[in-house]
C-alpha cells in the first residue's frame, strides 16, 4: 500500500462521503420543547426494527469496505489499509459531518470479538472470518456470562468435551447482546473441571446457526429485549475454531474484556448533547429551578464529572492508539460512566418529580423513564460496580485482596481481617 498522508486520506474520505451520503445539517443550539425529546441512551427498538437497522448498517459497511475505508488500520491481507490510528481518526472526524447509518450492531463484532480472533485464532480462522466481519457480511456476539457466572466469569460451567477433531459444547449463556442478529459468537467454556477455575477454560468461535443452538429473548424493565439467553445442546465445534491453547481461555477472555470495558467506558458521552450544560440549564429554566442554588450546583457537578470522564477516557484511548499498554484509566472508565449516569438520572428524577413516571404527553418528561430504568443494568454490564471497585483497589491501588469465604467455617467464627483466597 503506497504511503498516504493523513491530509490526503481525509480528502479521499470526503470524496467518498460526498458521493454516497448527505451532509449533516449544522448543529442547532438546544431549545427546550423543540425537536424530539427521545433520550438516546437505552433507546431500544423492537426486533423487526432492529433487524432493519442492522441491514442498513451492513450495507454501509460493505460500501465503506469496498472503497478501502472499512478497516483502515487492518492488515492488507484481510482487506485493510494498514494505515495508522491517525488516519482512522481522520476518517471518523470527516464522517461525523455526514448522515450515515448507526454502527451499534458492530460494537461487539469489531470492538471485542474481531480483535480476539486476530490475536488468538489460527490463520485459517482469521481468513474465514475477519474480512467478513469488517465488511459487515457477518455479525459476532460475545458468549461469556452465565446465570451463575457473571462478574465471577471464571466460575462458568458451560462445558466443552473433546471428541476427536471436534469439541461438543453444552450449557447456557445469558445477557448476550445481539445474539439473534449474529452469525458467529466467541464463547468461553470449561474444558477441564479438575484444574483451578481460571486454568480450565478454553475459547472457541461458534456458529450461532448450528444445530443445538437456541436463542431466547430477555425482556428488560425498559421494555426492550436486545439481550438474550442462549442454550447449547451438544453443539459441535471443530478444533480449528479454538482460540488459543487448550485450558488457556482466561487469557483469551482478558483480551476481549479489556476491549469491552474500554468500549463501555468510552461510550458515556461527556460534556455535549444530552449531558451538555445547555440542556441541563434549559430543564432548570423550564421547571422554575434555575435559581435554586442546590439544584444548580448539582447540575454543574454533573457537567464537570462527565467532562472529566470524557477527558480521562480520551487520554487512555490515545495512549493505546499510540502503541502504549492500557493503564489504570480504563479500570476506572466503566465505574465513572455508571456513577455519572446514576447521578444524572437521580437529578432528572428530582427535577421532574412524578412527570418521569406518568406519561402526561408533556415534552421532555416521560421520555426520561427509559433511561431511569436502564441505568441499573449498566451497573452490571461489563462487570458489576463491586467487581470493578475490587479491581481498582487491588490492581491499581495495591490494596489487600478482598477476603474470600471459607465454606467449612461458620460465618460467626470467621476472624475479622482474615485473608482467604
Amino acid at each position: 500500500m503506497a504511503d498516504i498522508t493523513v491530509e490526503e486520506f481525509a480528502r479521499e474520505a470526503r470524496a467518498f462521503l460526498d458521493a454516497n451520503a448527505e451532509k449533516r445539517p449544522p448543529a442547532r443550539e438546544f431549545v427546550w420543547g423543540e425537536g424530539s425529546d427521545e433520550v438516546a441512551v437505552f433507546d431500544e427498538k423492537d426486533r423487526d426494527a432492529e433487524a432493519l437497522e442492522a441491514e442498513e448498517a451492513k450495507e454501509w459497511r460493505r460500501l465503506r469496505f469496498d472503497h478501502g475505508l472499512g478497516w483502515i488500520t487492518g492488515p492488507e491481507k484481510f482487506g485493510g489499509r494498514a494505515l495508522s490510528g491517525a488516519h482512522e481518526r481522520a476518517y471518523a472526524a470527516v464522517e461525523n459531518e455526514y448522515v450515515t447509518p448507526g454502527m451499534g450492531i458492530f460494537t461487539i463484532s469489531l470492538g471485542m470479538v474481531a480483535p480476539t480472533i486476530l490475536a488468538h485464532a489460527i490463520p485459517e480462522v482469521q481468513d474465514l472470518y475477519l474480512r467478513d466481519l469488517y465488511r459487515g457480511d457477518m455479525v459476532a456476539c460475545q458468549l461469556f456470562s452465565e446465570p451463575g457466572s457473571g462478574s465471577d466469569l471464571a466460575s462458568l460451567q458451560t462445558k466443552a468435551i473433546r471428541d476427536g477433531d471436534e469439541w461438543v459444547i453444552t450449557g447456557q449463556k445469558v445477557w448476550t447482546s445481539s445474539a439473534h442478529l449474529s452469525e458467529i459468537g466467541e464463547i468461553i467454556c470449561r474444558t477441564d473441571p479438575e484444574l483451578p477455575k481460571h486454568k480450565g477454560l478454553t475459547g472457541f468461535v461458534v456458529d450461532m446457526r448450528a444445530p443445538g443452538v437456541e436463542i431466547r429473548p430477555l425482556r428488560q424493565m425498559t421494555g426492550g429485549a436486545n439481550f438474550n439467553e442462549v442454550f447449547f445442546e451438544e453443539v459441535r465445534v471443530p478444533d480449528t475454531h479454538r482460540l488459543g491453547d487448550v485450558n488457556q481461555g482466561w487469557t483469551v477472555a482478558l483480551t476481549t474484556l479489556m476491549n469491552e470495558r474500554a468500549s463501555i467506558g468510552a461510550g458515556g458521552g461527556g460534556g455535549s448533547g444530552m449531558f451538555g450544560p445547555r440542556r441541563l440549564h434549559a430543564m432548570l429554566e423550564h421547571f422554575g429551578l434555575d435559581r435554586d442554588p442546590v439544584v444548580r450546583d448539582e447540575a454543574a457537578r454533573l457537567y464537570s464529572d462527565f467532562t472529566v470522564a470524557k477527558w480521562n477516557n480520551q487520554r487512555a484511548l490515545d495512549k493505546i492508539k499510540a502503541g502504549g499498554l492500557p493503564g489504570p484509566e480504563l479500570s476506572t472508565a466503566k465505574l465513572a460512566l455508571t456513577n455519572n449516569l446514576r447521578a444524572y438520572t437521580e437529578w432528572v428524577a428530582r427535577v421532574l418529580g412524578p412527570r418521569i413516571t406518568a406519561d402526561s404527553g408533556e415534552w421532555g418528561t416521560y421520555a426520561w423513564s427509559k433511561m431511569l430504568l436502564g441505568v441499573p443494568g449498566m451497573r452490571v454490564a461489563g462487570g458489576t460496580d463491586e467487581i470493578m471497585k475490587n479491581i481498582v483497589a487491588e490492581r491499581v491501588l495495591g490494596l489487600p485482596k478482598d477476603p474470600g469465604i471459607d465454606s467449612t467455617t461458620p460465618f460467626k467464627d470467621l476472624k475479622v481481617g482474615t485473608q482467604r483466597d
